[in-house]
């Protein structure tokens, strides 16, 4: 038996991702089994598949996988692109260089825009890079919108930009993953081509579904494509006359779930929810900067105001200290857990997810922990981080 005792309470989960689940979506889960092919359930996930166009903001077609986000990604690229096509990929921090080694793996020829973990890409540099491939080698620039590991929000219209002032024809691909349902996408506005999302962070759902949601150029160039694919083939998702469903069997709990995550959604209005992340971002973002305000406390990553995530803040912490001793102490003394610094910045950096179901005492009650956990660990830093989240949330900063 342990000598310490058990934590008691709700946990707080202030991981990016998977994130909370709220109650009305744990009931609507909570049925018995029942046949994927009746006409009841039909019913429901043909207007799961209408909400998600919805959320995507886009007419095109949304296919959804039982499936991690990394499946989306690989059905996005084995959909549209062929052996030996040169894919651009702009650096943001660990998960676009994980989409980057995915599309090596599948014999695409990726190419890395460097970049240095603290900035999105420059629009300009986008331009550059397309005008001199005038052979067209390129057929796709694929960038993560928001990039969890760095709290990174890319600008996507802004390069959507780049690529037309280019005059390039490359298919433009956006993870959505950390931004869906958590910050404003408009997929058919900033003539996103192919968009790749995940269930379990703003859509408040379990692990376990991924979506491509896809405009007529994709499909339009999935007619050639010539990658093998046969779980992950667009055609094989039209069934039963015509009915957007699932490559074989339904993931029949998981589709009642984001059933009610689509009506929670709608209910709160989505610009009310982009509202409510920048207000929660704006907050965290204000308790890290008088973190920071003795000059040698911890800061944030991300340093581009425009391109601070209102979904996920990472922060960076002075030299010598451990952030993983920071993250170890919130979990086993306050029973609240943090995100991990990865690749690069594991051990330098944690993580502070405000996406999905969250509050405002939710979240002053997570960065109370953290400065708690901080000065347990001795890690320099100024007061006043919670007071200046308070002042942010009520509007007096």
């Amino acid at each position: 038996m342990s000598d310490t005792p058990p934590l008691r309470g709700r946990q707080l989960l202030a991981i990016p991702g998977p994130t909370n689940i709220p109650d009305r979506i744990l009931r609507a889960m909570d049925r018995p089994a029942t046949d994927f092919n009746h006409p009841d359930f039909l019913s429901v996930q043909e207007g799961v598949f209408d909400g998600l166009r919805r959320i995507f903001r886009t007419e095109g077609e949304v296919y959804a996988y039982a499936a991690s986000g990394r499946g989306a990604w690989e059905a996005a690229f084995v959909n549209t692109l062929s052996p030996g096509d040169r894919v651009l990929v702009p650096e943001t921090g660990a998960f676009s260089l994980w989409w980057e080694e995915l599309a090596g793996d599948l014999g695409l020829v990726p190419e890395r825009m460097a970049g240095d973990w603290r900035h999105g890409p420059d629009p300009n540099a986008v331009e550059d890079r397309l005008r001199r491939d005038s052979a067209g080698e390129i057929k796709a620039v694929c960038l993560v919108h928001n990039e969890t590991a760095t709290g990174i929000a890319s600008r996507v219209a802004d390069i959507r930009g780049a690529i037309d002032a280019a005059g390039h024809g490359a298919l433009y691909m956006i993870d959505t993953i950390s931004s869906l349902a958590s910050l404003p996408f408009e997929m058919d506005a900033w003539g996103v081509d192919v968009a790749v999302g995940g269930s379990q962070k703003g859509l408040m759902m379990p692990p376990g579904l991924g979506f491509v949601a896809a405009g007529p150029k994709a499909i339009r160039a999935a007619e050639s494509a010539g990658l093998t694919r046969s779980y992950w083939e667009w055609k094989a998702l039209r069934r039963r006359g015509g009915r957007l469903g699932f490559t074989s069997t339904s993931p029949v709990h998981l589709v009642y779930g984001l059933a009610e995550a689509i009506a929670m959604l709608e209910e709160e209005g989505l610009e009310n929810v982009f509202a409510r992340h920048r207000r929660l971002g704006g907050a965290t973002r204000a308790a890290i900067a008088a973190w920071s305000g003795n000059g040698v406390g911890p800061e944030l990553l991300a340093l581009d105001p425009r391109e601070h995530s209102d979904s996920v803040s990472t922060v960076l912490l002075p030299e010598g200290h451990d952030a993983e001793a920071v993250r170890q102490v919130t979990a086993t003394r306050f029973n609240t857990l943090l995100g991990g610094g990865l690749r690069k910045l594991q051990g330098r950096a944690f993580r502070i997810a405000h996406m999905g179901d969250l509050n405002e005492g939710m979240l002053l009650g997570m960065l109370a922990v953290v400065e708690m956990a901080l000065d347990l660990q001795g890690v320099p830093r100024a007061g006043g981080g919670v007071e200046a989240a308070m002042r942010a949330l009520v509007g007096e900063d």
